[in-house]
């Protein structure tokens, strides 16, 4: 029985999953902190899995996804440290995606984007649409032939209130909230209300495009990110919700490559 440690390094958060027997059994978040040093991070990592009463040591594999580049050697001193074991990045030459890919420029492609085409591939067919809410907001297109076809980057709906707050001087900090009322009656609730809305039917215009596309005019909707749960009563579009897709693409790719 094979177990894989996979890892999701954000902007944001680091996403940790520990698959045995193909099941997700354990799952933590930590911070993506740039100053964290591999032996902090050795520390946290020895923390969790006590906590998960697993054991590190008996990993058969580590698969990982960064869009932080500064991290990567960080976690993987942290896993040979703590599970005896490097990790393994998807974009590394040796990790076969099984994915064609076709940007322009394949390196320019997020390897968490790829993870999560993968995922949603794998279980839903193509073409397919994930949808992923995080920092930013991304569209990732599935061809019907089975390839990555390319995306779609917008801010993500917290970044812009940042942006917003800071360029504006007198507009208070706030965070994503979903308003009953479109039309706030004061300065917060008009934040929110604009933030919110404008995220939801720029969301739901640009599916709208895509299935205007002959090709992706049936092509599911899969939403994953920490942001997308807010999102799903509101846009009818979203076919399936799936929270640790990019973990369950990592897992795939782990089983591919350490077998």
């Amino acid at each position: 029985m094979k177990r894989f440690l996979v890892v999701d390094i954000g902007n944001t958060q680091m996403v940790f999953g520990l698959f045995e027997a193909e099941k997700l059994c354990s799952h933590w978040r930590l911070s993506s902190n740039y100053s964290l040093t591999s032996d902090e991070l050795a520390w946290k990592l020895h923390g969790m899995f006590e906590q998960f009463g697993q054991q590190p040591k008996n990993i058969d594999g580590i698969m990982a996804a960064s869009v932080v580049p500064h991290l990567d050697s960080t976690l993987s001193e942290a896993c040979e440290r703590i599970c005896g074991i490097p990790a393994t990045f998807v974009g590394n030459p040796d990790v076969k995606t099984g994915m064609a890919i076709d940007y322009k420029n394949p390196s320019e492609v997020g390897a968490d984007r790829i993870a999560n085409a993968i995922a949603a591939r794998e279980a839903f067919g193509a073409p397919v649409i994930v949808l992923d809410c995080g920092t930013a907001t991304t569209f990732d297109i599935v061809s019907p032939q089975g390839h990555y076809a390319g995306g779609l980057i917008i801010p993500g709906m917290e970044i812009s209130l940042e942006a917003l707050c800071q360029r504006a001087a007198r507009l208070p900090e706030i965070s994503v909230t979903r308003t009953e009322t479109l039309i706030g009656r004061d300065t917060i609730t008009s934040m929110q209300a604009g933030s919110y809305w404008a995220t939801v039917d720029a969301i739901r215009g640009l599916i709208g495009r895509l299935h205007a596309v002959e090709e992706y005019a049936s092509a599911p909707v899969i939403a994953t990110g920490g942001l997308s749960e807010k999102l799903l009563e509101d846009i009818p579009e979203i076919t399936a919700h799936r929270e640790h897709l990019i973990l369950d693409g990592l897992h795939q790719l782990a089983r591919q490559h350490f077998n």
